[in-house]
């Protein structure tokens, strides 16, 4: 598997889509349509097209692209712990307000301010990236193959 030709592809694709998705202000290009993700795939497929003369094929494409978006969420885990750690507590003021108010309930102040609050926001953030990575980079693998791979006639 790891003399695969589909691994470095795989691994550049979610290298994208696992740092576009991992840094604060950037990650929320994901909320429209989950477009880092499917730039990752797309990324994959483009280079997997790259590298080789004979035209890819659409299966070519989604099993390039699920694996980028697996690799992505791997990568957006491990880049997401410091950014978790640094932004915890700024997350915590703009929920006090919502609290004094009484719009949030007593449990969830106690569990946002438990050390559990961001292995759990972590492991969510995980279990999300790659169930977004299995679709929607499959799905970007897909048109990355339609966009930019050769022509049958030109293979």
């Amino acid at each position: 598997m790891l003399n695969s030709p589909l691994v470095k592809p795989a691994l550049i694709g979610g290298l994208v889509t696992g740092v576009l998705s991992a840094i604060p202000v950037v990650s929320l290009g994901n909320a429209c349509c989950c477009l880092w993700v499917v730039t990752g795939g797309m990324t994959a497929a483009y280079l997997l097209q790259q590298q080789q003369s004979a035209p890819l094929t659409p299966v070519d494409g989604a099993l390039v692209g699920v694996l980028a978006g697996v690799t992505a969420a791997f990568i957006n885990l491990v880049l997401s712990i410091p950014v978790v750690l640094l932004f915890a507590p700024s997350q915590l003021q703009f929920l006090e307000p919502l609290a004094e108010s009484g719009q949030i309930g007593q449990e969830f102040q106690d569990f946002i301010t438990s050390p559990a609050a961001p292995v759990t926001m972590l492991a969510l953030g995980f279990v999300f990236m790659l169930a977004a990575g299995l679709v929607f980079s499959t799905l970007g693998g897909l048109v990355g193959v339609a966009i930019f791979g050769k022509s049958r006639a030109a293979g």
